[in-house]
Formats: C-alpha cells, structure tokens, sequence
C-alpha cells in the first residue's frame, strides 16, 4: 500500500470515528400526527423525547401546547381543535422557555434572581397575529407586559402609548376568558344549574334539559337563520340567551338580566 493510499484509508477510519450530532426533529417531520387525538400525539411526541412546557386556549376552542427536546435544543408547538391535532409547527426556543448567547445573558441582567428566563417572557408565539414574536425585544416586552396585564385581570396601564401592550393586551384578556369557559360568573355558595354543557346538543333534547333543570322559556326571537331563546331559573336567578343555529345549541350564556327574566 503507498503512502497516500495510507494516509485516504487513515483519514476515512479517523472520519467514522468523529460523532455526528443528531438532527433535530423538526415539526414538518412530526406531521404524522395531524388529525391525530391529543392524548395520542402527547404519546407520540413523549416517546420522541419531547418534554410538555405549557398549554394555552383561547376563546375561540382552540388550544395550543409547546414541547420541549432538550437533546435536540428543538420547541415545537401543537394546535388542537375539538380534540384532534390540526397542525403542529416549529417554534422559537423563547416559547420553550429557553434563550441562546447574548439574549440569554440580557434576560438575567432584566430581573435578577429570575428562577426560569421563561418568566421573563411568558407569552407565546401564537397570541401575536402572525404566529411570530417581535423582532425587537423591547417591543416584545410592551407585548408581554399587556398580555399579563389582560390575563391577570389587572386594569389596562399604557403610559408609553405602544400598540404591542394593546395587542398583548387583547390577547391575555382572550386566553383568561378561556380558561374560565367552566365558571358561570357567581361567586359565594348559592347553587347554580349547569347549561354550558348543552353547547352542540340538539334544540329539541336541549330544550328538554334545560326544563329538567328548572330552566323555562321566557321569551324567544330570530334574526335571519338564527333563533335564540331567553331562559329563566327563579331558584337561582340564571337568565340565560340560549342561541340556536342549524338545529342546535351554538351559544349559551348568563346574560344577567332580562325584562321577562324575573
């Protein structure tokens, strides 16, 4: 063998040797698990070494989780409808709860003592219209701080005029709304009848429920295709509008009051 055949054969063994980092798992290699139940997808996603961050709705039913591949330094956030995984994508390390270099060493610098930089910057990519965070960051924090401010339900606080804290804003209003979609606004100990589980049930056996659970109408109109329905519970003072639309419960909600609720 001569000596530059050595030195191929050698370079080639040294080569094999060296490691090879594996490649992140990106979201459009994960697609299989669109249309997908969430239970199943959280299985899927587990077994692939993803770690669960956080889940957040929003008011329009849909709900939106982040995970985590330490390994691979990959976030990677999951959209589900109804129960079923609609689509799932790449997201910023910030909505893992994680920053890289320099960002990271400002984020400390920020407030001191921090336990998680994911404190610092608690919202996600999808409060913000186009899925995307703000180039700059202090615009990114007007966003954030808004979006506390409206989750939390602290009072609307805008000295600087930025329209990301409106934004931020709205959007932490939305995801708390959601996340009370189980609280029928009273509080103390008086007992309450259930309706916003009749949501999707068929006008005929809903209407049929409501009565069984003390409800009656008091009051009905349409507008267009849409009938709603005004129902009144003297036990509890509910008067609930009741909107029905193609044969079933679309919307159902304690408005408070009502002239014939009474």
């Amino acid at each position: 063998m001569t000596e530059i055949s050595k030195i191929v054969v050698a370079s080639v063994a040294l080569g094999s040797m060296i490691a090879v980092p594996a490649m992140a798992e990106k979201a459009r290699e994960l697609t299989f698990i669109n249309g997908s139940l969430g239970r199943d997808a959280e299985y899927q996603l587990r077994d692939r070494g993803f770690t669960h961050v956080s889940t957040h709705k929003q008011s329009n039913g849909y709900v939106y989780s982040y995970w985590w591949d330490s390994a691979d330094d990959d976030c990677v956030n999951v959209e589900v409808y109804d129960g079923r995984v609609m689509t799932i994508n790449d997201a910023s390390d910030q909505d893992c709860g994680h920053h890289k270099g320099s960002d990271a060493a400002a984020a400390v610098g920020v407030v001191a003592g921090a336990a998680i930089l994911g404190a610092i910057l608690g919202h996600k990519s999808h409060h913000h219209e186009d899925g995307k965070h703000y180039d700059d960051r202090d615009t990114d924090r007007q966003f954030e701080r808004g979006h506390t401010d409206g989750l939390y339900h602290h009072p609307f606080h805008n000295p600087d005029k930025s329209q990301a804290y409106v934004d931020g804003y709205h959007a932490g209003v939305d995801e708390r709304r959601a996340n009370a979609e189980h609280h029928y606004g009273r509080g103390g100990h008086a007992q309450v009848a259930r309706f916003k589980d009749l949501k999707d049930a068929r006008a005929a056996g809903g209407m049929s429920e409501l009565e069984r659970r003390g409800f009656r109408q008091v009051d009905n109109f349409t507008s267009g295709n849409t009938r709603y329905s005004i129902q009144w519970r003297a036990q509890s003072n509910q008067c609930v509008q009741v909107t029905i639309a193609d044969g079933r419960f679309y919307d159902l909600r304690d408005i408070g009051r009502h002239p014939k609720c009474r």
